[in-house]
């Protein structure tokens, strides 16, 4: 079994422009729900999510920052599975226009027609704590840091 590093990882999660992001719901449910990350595969530890300040996505993170993202790759190496990948991370609320743009792509404004402006936009970033992965027969943790 190889160990992955992080660049390893950003070069194999490329073409993943979605994953399931989980919270823990008023009832202590696990809740998830599909996120994209815009197109911003450039991984690097840090994930970045736009959505409505209003929505119980936001309110979940509100009362407990503890996330769980979840990645499926499109197609494996040499016909092997592909590559599977499960994030534990922290999430912070970002309000800030600065951080909008430097996330933002043209095609946010299918959900948000007024662009960085748009009333009620917030970036969710979630900052991994414990990557795990699997690849084909390979399987690890990334070291982060």
């Amino acid at each position: 079994m190889s160990q992955m590093t992080l660049v390893d990882l950003s070069e194999r999660m490329a073409d993943i422009d979605f994953a399931m992001l989980s919270t823990r719901a008023a009832s202590g449910d696990i809740a998830a729900r599909p996120m994209s990350n815009n197109g911003d595969v450039a991984y690097k530890g840090d994930s970045h999510f736009f959505t409505w300040e209003a929505s119980h996505t936001v309110e979940d993170i509100r009362r407990d920052p503890k996330v769980g993202l979840s990645f499926v790759g499109s197609k494996g190496l040499l016909g092997k599975p592909p590559i599977f990948i499960a994030v534990e991370g922290q999430a912070e609320l970002i309000r800030d226009k600065a951080a909008f743009r430097e996330h933002w792509v043209p095609d946010l404004e299918r959900w948000f027609e007024q662009g960085i402006d748009t009333p009620g936009l917030i970036l969710i970033k979630v900052h991994a704590g414990r990557i795990h992965y699997w690849a084909g027969e390979d399987e690890g943790e990334v070291p982060l840091g």
